[in-house]
């Protein structure tokens, strides 16, 4: 099963994607993992991508997409993977179909937690009285202004790719505001026996 979950932050990507991943034993990929592994293990690429971030700049699409490219022909995503994080804009979408053909692989499902942005604020906001009552540390991304941030960001960027997947066919939306068991059932439904 190769998936990717679309959604604002938020709208419970995390969690669905951790529920997949201990379910169909396939790993969630994040941007941010094979950036800081491939800078790790000293490849070429990883070692361009260093640079950048060392100069405190964002890495290029080129890079980002060529992490992913190596990152899905390893062993632990025979089976699948879940993407998590990419693409983030419509031309990482068109690379990621790119990537994909010339592995002779495609997308099994493109889901998108459709969510209402005014109870999101609220979540975060239970989240973080959770965390606190829990002991845990909250994440400094976690209030109302940074959270206000990133869901901009989100509607300029990443939104748009609802629009894309939609055309070819892949999107499928589930209403990311039901009880997460819902949510996950909704999931399951569509990903089915892949």
């Amino acid at each position: 099963m190769r998936l990717i979950l679309l959604g604002p932050p938020g709208a419970g990507k995390g969690t669905q994607a951790q529920r997949l991943v201990e379910r169909h034993g396939i790993p969630q990929l994040s941007t941010g993992d094979m950036l800081r592994a491939a800078v790790k293990a000293g490849s070429d690429v990883g070692l361009r991508a260093k640079a950048v971030m060392d100069s405190g700049q964002l890495v290029s699409d080129d890079i980002v997409n060529q992490i992913v490219s190596e990152r899905v022909e390893q062993p632990d995503c025979a089976k699948g993977f879940i993407l998590d994080g990419f693409p983030r804009t419509v031309p990482q979408a068109e690379a990621l179909n790119d990537i994909l053909a010339a592995k002779d692989m495609k997308l099994d499902a493109v889901v998108e937690l459709k969510v209402d942005e005014a109870a999101l604020m609220q979540r975060i906001e239970k989240r973080v009285a959770d965390t606190v009552a829990a002991g845990g540390v909250v994440r400094a991304d976690d209030n109302a202004e940074a959270f206000a941030k990133r869901l901009e960001e989100y509607r300029a960027k990443t939104a748009p790719l609802s629009s894309y997947y939609e055309k070819t066919g892949q999107l499928r939306t589930v209403d990311g505001m039901a009880d997460m068991d819902v949510v996950t059932a909704a999931i399951e439904e569509i990903v089915g026996g892949r």
